[in-house]
């Protein structure tokens, strides 16, 4: 008896696949057989490198209503929608209060507008769209939703409190949006990542990025976009997870700077 969902000749959605961790999902699932719509700003993916074969790009903000609507409607169009993972998000540094006065309002509503209503946003859309389909067992298993929180809803740092804030709002809907969408057949899953070695860090010194790696008790590196991918494709391989955050980190718990 199959213990999970097999991919092949289904369609996703990967949101921020132009680049990072939502790249390498978008591509790994490709090679797995699923038909992917790659979702990011029409920015990213001018600057981005070629989608892989498998790989649709839309321009598209997590944002949106309209936009997110057709890129789902788009994957329904190549096949069961059966999976759809949340990477789009940004980061900003920022002190409630600090020498140069309070954090700016915009800048903190923009960083919870991206990475946590918009990861809302492709969540519900997505689940409707998952509802629609088939099941693919005898228990009503219809698809998987998969979320990236960061290390930093539990450990923020200084600095951190709208990034922390929109992530510790992605773990904290894990769990009511599995209970939400079990009658469905819908699970909901979260990872939330430590210090990955993403576009994010392309601009750290040789000398940062060492000590960056060093904090990590083991392995001591930092993490590699595949190996988040790779846990997309387990958790869609153990249906028995659902409602819960995982994280990968190499046991990192960060400090407060």
């Amino acid at each position: 008896m199959s213990i999970g969902m097999d991919v092949r000749g289904s369609s996703a959605i990967v949101t921020g696949a132009a680049s990072g961790l939502g790249a390498a999902t978008a591509a790994a699932l490709a090679g797995a057989g699923a038909r992917v719509i790659g979702i990011d700003l029409a920015a990213g993916w001018d600057r981005g490198a070629e989608p892989p074969t498998g790989v649709t790009p839309v321009p598209g903000d997590v944002t949106s209503a309209t936009e997110v609507a057709a890129a789902v409607t788009a994957a329904s169009d190549a096949g069961p929608l059966r999976i759809a993972v949340n990477c789009a998000g940004i980061g900003t540094a920022g002190r409630v209060l600090s020498r140069k006065g309070v954090h700016d309002l915009d800048a903190f509503s923009r960083v919870i507008s991206i990475n946590l209503i918009g990861t809302f946003n492709v969540l519900r859309l997505a689940a409707e769209a998952i509802a629609a389909t088939e099941p693919v067992d005898k228990l009503g298993q219809r698809g998987l939703i998969v979320n990236t929180a960061s290390i930093a809803a539990f450990d923020g740092q200084i600095g951190q409190i709208a990034y922390a804030a929109s992530k510790g709002g992605v773990v904290g809907m894990t769990l009511p949006a599995a209970r939400d969408l079990a009658q469905f057949g819908i699970r909901v899953m979260t990872i939330a990542p430590g210090i990955l070695d993403t576009p994010m860090l392309a601009g750290v010194t040789p000398e940062i990025h060492a000590a960056l790696s060093a904090s990590v008790p083991f392995p001591a590196r930092l993490g590699r976009p595949a190996e988040y991918a790779a846990l997309v494709l387990s958790i869609a391989a153990q249906d028995y997870l659902n409602g819960e955050v995982i994280r990968l980190d190499g046991a990192l718990r960060m400090a407060p700077r």
